[in-house]
């Protein structure tokens, strides 16, 4: 387990708070998901910001993964091999939460997404590179 709560910034929040309306996905972890897969897509490493976990959002890393949760810590391993990080209990957490934050912000902040068809589509694009 990479981090016991998950815990988003207000600002996240609000991103996804849209994003939900957008795609009509219902629930929080299903979203931070697919923000999570999109930001290690991008194979490169995200700036170091200081993150404010100042939301009310927060759920468990089993909720954030469910049965998954095994396969998104080995995606954070690999990532984390691949970019030449060390797979420490404070890196993988370090860049969990940034991976996640920024795949918040790409997936809200390209305009493209106005309905589920259009995450869908995202998706496999990205796939076909």
């Amino acid at each position: 387990m990479i981090v016991k709560q998950v815990r988003l910034s207000q600002r996240s929040k609000e991103k996804l708070s849209r994003l939900k309306a957008k795609t009509g996905i219902k629930n929080w972890n299903i979203l931070c998901r697919w923000a999570l897969c999109y930001s290690l897509s991008e194979k490169t490493v995200p700036t170091d910001l200081d993150i404010q976990s100042d939301s009310n959002l927060e759920m468990s890393w089993y909720t954030f993964g469910g049965e998954y949760s095994e396969l998104y810590e080995a995606l954070m391993k690999a990532w984390c091999i691949e970019m030449e990080l060390p797979i420490d209990e404070h890196t993988l957490e370090k860049y969990f939460r940034l991976n996640l934050e920024r795949g918040i912000a790409h997936l809200t902040g390209t305009g493209f997404i106005k309905n589920l068809d259009d995450l869908i589509t995202l998706a496999v694009k990205d796939k076909q590179k």
